[in-house]
């Protein structure tokens, strides 16, 4: 089982950073956080680095149930989401499985609510897919 979901978009990085948000919108999750790894490591390491965005998605009536069943799942929040260029045309998206990342909880209430959240983000990605030659 791979732990991400991806997909590459025939678009600039700050496009794919656009339509991401728009298509995380659509099934509920807005970005609580947002982490400039190009910036970060030029400023604390003096690294050049490509594009390199993770943004922490949450939806929150979802995080909700989720924190209902076990409280310390806390400690996986937000879904982080990944959008890294890849060339001046084409960018990377690429968001967590959460089902694959809460494996070792044996709490089937859990992957239950794991699942759904999945599912949420692998629509995610079909909408940046589907919309990768028109607007989200």
């Amino acid at each position: 089982m791979t732990y991400y979901l991806p997909v590459t978009l025939p678009s600039s990085f700050g496009e794919a950073i656009i339509k991401t948000e728009a298509a995380l919108k659509v099934e509920g999750f807005g970005v609580i956080s947002r982490i400039d790894l190009r910036e970060t490591f030029k400023a604390k390491i003096g690294i050049d680095f490509r594009p390199y965005t993770i943004l922490g998605a949450c939806n929150p009536k979802l995080a909700y149930e989720a924190l209902q069943i076990e409280d310390k799942v806390g400690t996986m929040l937000p879904c982080n989401v990944v959008v890294q260029e890849i060339d001046s045309q084409h960018t990377e998206v690429a968001a967590i499985d959460p089902v694959a990342s809460m494996q070792e909880i044996e709490n089937a209430d859990l992957t239950r609510a794991a699942g759904e959240v999945r599912a949420k983000l692998a629509r995610v990605m079909e909408l940046l897919e589907a919309g990768a030659t028109a607007s989200v």
